[in-house]
C-alpha cells in the first residue's frame, strides 16, 4: 500500500467513550484530532463540526449515531477503528469517501481475534493486509491547512459572509484564495484562514472594523479541542493487526 497523507480523515468507533480516547491518543501522537459524541453540548458539537468541515482539523472521531446527518465534502480517508456492526453500516461509513469521481481510501483495523468476523466483509475488491507487512512511517504528524478565527458577532448582528470576506480581501489586503469556508451563526461567525495568513487576518479582524463595528475575535488552535476545558487522561490505543 502506498504511503498517503490525507488532509482530513474520519475515524469511526462503536462507543462514545472510545471516540474521546482515540482522539486524545491521536492528539498526543501529533495528529490534530477532535471527537464528536453524545456527551457534547450543542455549542461544542458546532465548534467541532465547523473546524472539521473547514479543514482546520485533520481528523474527526465519531460514532455512527453522532455521524448521522453529517455530510463532509472531499473526505479523503475513512478509518474503521472498530469493526462495524453489519454490512449496511460498513457500506455507509466507507461511502463517505471517494465521492463524485474523486479518489478515497477506506481502512478497517482488526485484531487476530476479530479475523473471523471480518470474513463477512471479504470480497474481490477489498484488500486484506497484515499490519506488520505494511510500510512503517516514523514521527507522523498531520497539521491541518487552515486555522479557524471566531468573531463574536453573527446573524443577530446582521453579519453576512460577504461582509467578512470583503473586509479581509479589501482593507486587510488578503487574497481570496487564502480564505476558506465562512459559517455564520446567531451570535458567532467562523472563518477558515490558510495557515500562512492567520496572523495578518487575525490582526485586522481584531483591530479593524466590519459593518462599521469592531467585534471580539479569538483563534481556535490545535489545543482548543471544542470539548470543554476538562481533558480526559490519554490512553494508548490498543494494538491493531
Amino acid at each position: 500500500m502506498p504511503i498517503t497523507s490525507p488532509k482530513i480523515s474520519w475515524f469511526f468507533c462503536n462507543t462514545k467513550v472510545e471516540t474521546q480516547d482515540v482522539a486524545d491518543a491521536l492528539s498526543a501522537a501529533g495528529i490534530d484530532a477532535l471527537a464528536i459524541h453524545g456527551d457534547l453540548e450543542q455549542y461544542q458539537r458546532t465548534d467541532v463540526l465547523v473546524r472539521f468541515a473547514n479543514k482546520s482539523c485533520s481528523v474527526l472521531v465519531a460514532t455512527d449515531v453522532a455521524a448521522r446527518g453529517l455530510d463532509i465534502k472531499e473526505l479523503e480517508m475513512v478509518v474503521n477503528y472498530d469493526i462495524p456492526q453489519d454490512e449496511e453500516t460498513y457500506t455507509h461509513r466507507i461511502g463517505r469517501t471517494g465521492r463524485a469521481g474523486k479518489e478515497g481510501l477506506a481502512i478497517t483495523l482488526f485484531t487476530d481475534h476479530q479475523a473471523f468476523a471480518m470474513g463477512n466483509y471479504r470480497n474481490t475488491t477489498r484488500r486484506f493486509d497484515d499490519i506488520n507487512k505494511l510500510n512503517k512511517v516514523e514521527d507522523v504528524t498531520l497539521t491541518p491547512p487552515n486555522v479557524t478565527i471566531v468573531l463574536e458577532g453573527g446573524k443577530k448582528d446582521k453579519m453576512r459572509p460577504g461582509d467578512i470576506l470583503g473586509a479581509l480581501t479589501g482593507e486587510a489586503g488578503i487574497e481570496g484564495k487564502y480564505i476558506g469556508k465562512i459559517d455564520i451563526y446567531d451570535r458567532q461567525s467562523y472563518v477558515a484562514i490558510e495557515r500562512s495568513m492567520v496572523k495578518k487576518a487575525y490582526s485586522y479582524l481584531k483591530n479593524g472594523k466590519i459593518k462599521g463595528r469592531t467585534f471580539p475575535v479569538w483563534l481556535f488552535s490545535e489545543k482548543n479541542s471544542g470539548t470543554g476545558d476538562k481533558k480526559k487522561k490519554v490512553k494508548a490505543p490498543r494494538k491493531q493487526y
